[in-house]
């Protein structure tokens, strides 16, 4: 395992430098033309009901907007990519951008986030406010306090940090403040049910394993899914709209679950990369 490790933190290091690398290999969960291949769900609203046009693509950007709302009545909302996951890389860009919605929570101020090892969307409870996953939590400068981003925040779980099971809704991660428009690369590195990270540009901001379900923090789910103690080994990727327009311009998957019982194999797609990589 520790092998593995090193190799998937070598692939991390790889995709995070080359801005104009190959796409062989990697999945584009956002096609920067539609919502194809997304499931939207949104609070008190049916599966696929993209009330106020929330999620839309304009000039190649994923927006998450709300001037469609009169007011943000708690419409808590995620887009879920339709195909779970279990180890992989994900990669993606995003900016905050205008001015949060009318009612908007004081803690959801240019807050978003990519949840993952998630529920799928069709099982979400028609007025569940988050689904049970783990959150990779965005967050953006205010222009007074630290707002690191890549922080971890649980819905219906908890992790283990340092060998301590980690009860706390949120963690704050290493990552430094944002401020402003400005588009900011986060990443996580996900292998099953053993380690997770947080990544900020180059940066690894937060480490945690064995994510299982438990705690609280979500509203109206579906207690069968609620089994204190579940290891989460694989689910959705999803990302919110939790009052707070943003944009993003990339969210790509490198799939490692090919590769995770042979780190020759996945020595050989580094080296791989790494050929590529050379060539931009």
């Amino acid at each position: 395992m520790k092998k593995l490790l090193t190799a998937a933190c070598l692939l991390l290091s790889l995709a995070c430098t080359a801005q104009q690398k190959s796409k062989k290999g990697w999945i584009q969960l956002f096609n920067g033309k539609d919502l194809k291949n997304w499931d939207i769900k949104i609070r008190g609203h049916k599966m696929n009901d993209n009330f106020g046009n929330t999620f839309r693509v304009e000039n190649g950007i994923l927006e998450v907007r709300y001037d469609q709302y009169k007011d943000w009545g708690e419409r808590y909302g995620h887009m879920f990519y339709r195909k779970n996951f279990s180890a992989y890389l994900l990669i993606a860009e995003y900016r905050f951008v205008g001015e949060q919605v009318k009612g908007g929570p004081a803690w959801a101020l240019r807050n978003n986030g990519l949840m993952l090892h998630g529920q799928s969307a069709a099982s979400m409870g028609l007025n569940q406010d988050f689904p049970i996953s783990l959150e990779n939590q965005l967050l953006g400068g205010n222009g007074k306090d630290p707002r690191p981003t890549g922080n971890l925040c649980t819905p219906g779980t908890n992790v283990v940090i340092n060998g301590k099971l980690i009860t706390e809704h949120c963690n704050t991660s290493t990552s430094k403040t944002y401020p402003g428009e400005q588009w900011v690369r986060v990443g996580a590195l996900v292998l099953g049910d053993s380690v997770i990270k947080h990544i900020v540009f180059n940066d690894t901001v937060i480490v945690y394993n064995k994510p299982q379900v438990g705690g609280g923090n979500v509203e109206d789910a579906d207690p069968s899914l609620l089994k204190e103690g579940r290891l989460l080994h694989e689910g959705t990727i999803s990302i919110q709209s939790e009052s707070a327009p943003t944009d993003f311009r990339k969210i790509e998957l490198f799939d490692l679950s090919p590769y995770m019982k042979d780190p020759k194999k996945l020595d050989a797609i580094i080296h791989q990369l790494q050929e590529e990589t050379r060539t931009k």
